[in-house]
């Protein structure tokens, strides 16, 4: 539905550029009230959204700001709680007053990653098994498996936890966006579990990136990530393991260094000793899945 309902508690927000045809087509399925975040769009986004959905909320960007639309997005929304999704993908019906109740009853849950079904098969996403199995079990507050680690199109946020770690940052911007945030959220206490019955559909659009340059825009948001947050050991590693096609990243890297190092905050060593179990065993490789690095299926901010 279009129109914002006072009785609904959870606000969508869809973070797009250049992607008219998939956003219009999907913004119907979307229940409660939804906010669109234009990542300036040259074909006509703005102007097809209000056409079709006159009631939704754009609001267009003068730039692309990439991951950083979506927190821009949760400032202007005014329920306690705010779904992400993306041009192509949508939450199931009745998803989101789920997933509202899951956080009404679980006051420390700060995020919370639902399954995710890929196009017309639903397929279920190989990342839900990876966050099921989660070594870091359910603790007490959380409603489901703890997590370090989520695929943005798959998310629901507490919207005041999301402010209080600062949202997506201008450093990363996007793929990989959802690592920082989600070590912000657990080391100031915030809980990020995986709900499984509160469902994503996720219909991958044709206009995607190539696979070399995802992985290496990956490498280069690992890099960027852990030169804000993690022992410069981890940063080293991060160098040790690009590869060919990571090195690149790590050059794509260079100009967002300097703000990288004026934001760099060590996560406590509660945080560390979460992610050592993350990483155990350690025959993975750089590009593998794990809960702490989900391999996104999404790709449009």
């Amino acid at each position: 539905m279009d129109a914002p309902d006072p009785q609904h508690r959870v606000t969508v927000v869809v973070a797009t550029r250049n992607r008219r045809e998939e956003l219009v087509a999907h913004l119907g399925r979307h229940e409660g009230p939804v906010i669109v975040v234009d990542n300036a769009s040259t074909d006509g986004t703005v102007e097809a959204v209000h056409a079709a959905h006159p009631r939704v909320r754009v609001v267009p960007l003068p730039r692309n700001v990439g991951a950083v639309a979506r927190t821009v997005g949760v400032r202007l929304a005014r329920t306690p709680y705010v779904a992400f999704a993306d041009d192509d993908s949508w939450w199931a019906p009745g998803a989101l007053v789920r997933a509202a109740a899951v956080f009404d009853a679980h006051p420390r849950l700060g995020l919370l990653a639902g399954s995710i079904a890929v196009g017309p098969e639903e397929r279920p996403d190989p990342l839900n098994a990876v966050l099921a199995a989660s070594p870091l079990g359910i603790p007490t507050g959380c409603p489901g498996p703890a997590l370090l680690g989520f695929v943005g199109c798959g998310a629901i946020v507490r919207r005041s936890a999301f402010l209080e770690a600062g949202g997506f940052d201008d450093v990363v911007r996007f793929p990989g966006e959802e690592e920082r945030l989600a070590l912000d959220l657990f080391d100031a206490g915030w809980r990020l579990s995986y709900v499984p019955e509160i469902r994503a559909h996720h219909h991958p659009s044709p206009r995607r990136d190539a696979d070399d340059r995802r992985q290496r825009e990956l490498v280069r948001s690992r890099l960027l990530t852990a030169l804000m947050r993690r022992p410069w050991r981890v940063v080293a590693h991060e160098l040790r393991c690009a590869g060919r096609t990571g090195r690149r990243g790590l050059l794509g890297a260079l100009p967002r260094v300097p703000a990288a190092l004026r934001a760099r905050r060590r996560v406590s060593p509660t945080t560390e000793a979460a992610l050592a179990l993350l990483h155990a065993p350690t025959d993975r490789t750089p590009t593998d899945p794990t809960p702490t690095d989900p391999t996104p299926t999404e790709d449009s901010p």
